[in-house]
Formats: structure tokens, sequence, C-alpha cells
């Protein structure tokens, strides 16, 4: 189409201009197919713009932060009438004590509650507190698994020296064995054990928490006096209205929330039981930013929603129907299509596709026909979905997998994920 991605193109020179490498972190395109728009303008419930005024249905959801809907009008009436009477002052309003008194009478083994901005921030405070509680400092962690994006734990070792990594030990997610050699080999120094939700690794198959490792996680760290901390950041209140692994029986002495607890507007928190009340009370964290009185007022209408509609059996049920009807589609075409993980959180992977050329060209036709999907990380349903939403995007699915039935004898290697195959993670 003539002038497709005219004015993202525009955009993207102006801020190679004056933003090192012109995009940054996780949304950032440039591991992502070359049509898709790197510039949005606008988003309205369960649709994005792209600086070119095209309309997408986005099962991106901002990487996670809209569960109710972009512009959401309840939530956002909340904010800017905070926003009216005060947000940065001097000191927090009563709203942050409301929104911890929300949030512990919402999440079973929470007693307390810290607030931040970043998920990173919410994952180094539980880290901290670890420590601090524990007097010790290692940390055992899954091989993969995401935890932000600070030097201690991003997945980018530039700039990043080796007592940033100190102290830290890892396993392999859903094995109970390696996790217990992990435990074994940090020996009287073990802090804590990090875990996900569930694992929800870029570019792999997901997998559901194995109930036998969340227990061992839990027994291990009782037998060690070590935390056991679970990083909700990604998957909070699109699994369970409680803590996720709560499913299996299991809670934690910490967890970390983020994205979407406010719906978007920026806010993350460090719950925690009493039992770490005490270490987390003796760190220094703070920021200028952290005590804003209108997010936390979309937040505690955030969790009204949370607490009072049905939301999520509507996304879950929404969720399996684009499954199975993905899998129809997909099998009627004559493609193997994994689909791992909750059907909330969906990730969609081809089979034969280790350089993911299949994925590439399957997202790029999903994207010409007004469908944001991504090709290796894990995708959002928001509660703003609905059944014809679900209808349009198996539409959308059905005319994407003929072409690439058509296009999959002549398609060449994706060079930009040349190391897929050369086996780097």
């Amino acid at each position: 189409m003539a002038g497709a991605n005219s004015r993202d193109r525009q955009l993207r020179e102006r801020a190679a201009a004056v933003i090192p490498g012109g995009m940054y972190g996780h949304q950032s395109v440039g591991l992502l197919p070359d049509d898709y728009p790197q510039f949005f303008e606008r988003g309205e419930g369960a649709h994005i713009w792209d600086a070119d005024g095209r309309r997408y249905l986005d099962f991106m959801c901002a990487y996670g932060p809209n569960l109710f809907g972009y512009a959401h009008p309840e939530i956002d009436a909340a904010f800017v009438r905070q926003l009216g009477q005060g947000d940065t002052l001097t000191g927090p309003t009563a709203l942050m004590v409301e929104l911890a008194e929300a949030l512990t009478a919402l999440v079973a083994h929470a007693d307390w509650a810290i607030f931040c901005k970043n998920g990173t921030d919410a994952t180094t405070m539980a880290l901290t507190t670890a420590r601090a509680h524990t007097k010790r400092r290692t940390v055992v962690r899954a091989n993969g698994a995401y935890h932000g994006a600070l030097p201690w734990c991003t997945p980018r070792p530039a700039g990043v020296i080796e007592t940033d990594r100190a102290h830290q030990v890892f396993c392999d997610y859903n094995d109970a064995a390696s996790l217990e050699a992990a435990v074994e080999a940090a020996g009287d120094d073990l802090a804590a054990v990090f875990a996900a939700p569930f694992r929800h690794d870029a570019f792999v198959d997901q997998a559901e928490p194995d109930p036998a490792y969340a227990r061992k996680a839990r027994e291990l760290c009782d037998r060690t006096g070590a935390l056991l901390v679970v990083d909700e950041v990604r998957a909070g209140f699109r699994l369970s209205r409680d803590c996720s692994w709560s499913r299996i029986g299991v809670q934690p002495d910490l967890s970390t929330w983020g994205k979407c607890v406010a719906n978007g507007h920026p806010l993350s928190v460090m719950l925690g039981s009493d039992k770490a009340r005490a270490a987390a009370a003796s760190i220094y964290v703070t920021g200028s930013f952290w005590y804003q009185a209108a997010t936390m007022a979309a937040a505690l209408e955030t969790l009204r929603l949370i607490r009072e509609t049905d939301y999520l059996e509507r996304i879950t049920t929404l969720g399996e129907t684009l499954r199975a009807g993905l899998a129809e589609r997909a099998a009627a075409a004559g493609f193997g299509l994994r689909q791992t993980g909750p059907s909330t959180l969906p990730l969609f992977l081809f089979d034969e596709d280790p350089d993911l050329r299949k994925g590439f060209c399957w997202s790029s036709e999903m994207l010409a026909r007004g469908v944001y999907v991504h090709p290796w990380h894990n995708m959002f349903l928001c509660a703003a979905m609905t059944g014809a939403d679900i209808a349009q995007a198996l539409d959308a699915a059905e005319g994407a997998f003929d072409a690439l039935k058509r296009q999959a004898p002549g398609l060449a290697p994706v060079e930009k994920l040349a190391f897929l195959s050369a086996g780097a993670r």
C-alpha cells in the first residue's frame, strides 16, 4: 500500500537521532516483523491505532497493563478527579492507606503493601527485603525467567559486571530436583527463591506450574528460613483474584505486582506477610513519584472492578474460544500450532519453525487483517474484548493461515532471529 507506515518511518528516523538505538526495552520492534509499527497514537477498549491511523484488535494489551480496556471511563475518571485535587504532593494522601487495605484484603498471603512504579522496582525490593530478613545474600531463580531490567536480572549483559550478578544460583522451572540442587548449592547463604506464576519465557513454549515444584519451593524455604517470592508483575489478576499460586495451594512470603494493577496507570507493588514486615520496614526504598495519588485512585477503581465484576471468567472463556478456534483453523490449513500457557496469556508457536519464519509470516498476515499478535512473546486478553472481537481474530487467522500456506515454501530465514537457530537464548 502506497504510503503505508509513512509517519511511523518518519518518527523512527527522528527517534534514531535523539534516542539511542531509536527505541529500547521490551517495546522495541527490532525483533518483530519489519511491517510492525513502532509508534501508536491512541487506544480505546481492546483496540489501538498506530501513528498512521490504522486500527488493530490488540492482543498485547500494552504488554499487559490493559486489563479492563484502554481509556476505561470509570478508571480514568477516578484518575482525573484525583488529579484535580492533588497528585504528587509533599506526602501521600489517604488513598495510599485505602489501597494497601484493599490489596491486603484481596490477596490472601498479604498483610502489608509497599508501592512503587515499575515491576523491576518491586522485584528488586523483594530481593532486598529477603536479604534484610535473612541476613543472607544468595537468590535462586529459574533459567530464562524474567524478573526485570536492572543489572541483577536484566536479560541483556551489556554494561553488566560480574558483581552485579553475584550470589545467584539457577534452576530449571518446574524441575523440583533442579530446584533442590540449587538450594543445596546456595547452602547457608540462601535468602530467597524467586518464582514466576507460570513459565512465560520468551521464544519457548509456556508451562503451567507443576504443583509438586511449587510445594517443593515452599518446603525448601520453610526448611532453610529463606523467603519465597512469586513474581506476579506479568500475570497478576489474569489468573486469579488472589496470588496465582493460590490456585495450587501454595502461598508465598512476598509477591510483586505491576502492569494491570491500575489498568495502565503507572503503579507497582510489593505485598508481604507479617513474617517479613520488620525487614520491609528496615530497607530504604523511595521514588519522587511512587506516592502519586491519582494513580492510586485509578488502582482503587481497578480493584473494585476486579472484586465486583466477572471479568476473569469472561476473559477465560474468550481465551478458550480463541484457543479452540485457532487449533481448528491451523489443523485445517495443515499447520501444527502450539498454544501454550493460560488461555488469558497465550503464546502461539509453529511446529518445525526454529527461526520463526512461519510465525513471522503469519503474524504479519494477522497484522494486515487488523489483529495485533506477537510471534514470540506471550499475549494478553482484556475485559474490553468481546465475542465479536474473538470472531474477528479467528476470521483473520483463517485468512492468515491460507496466506502462510501459499508462502511457506519460499519463506527465507529470519535473519534477525538467527540466534535462535544457533541455540542462543
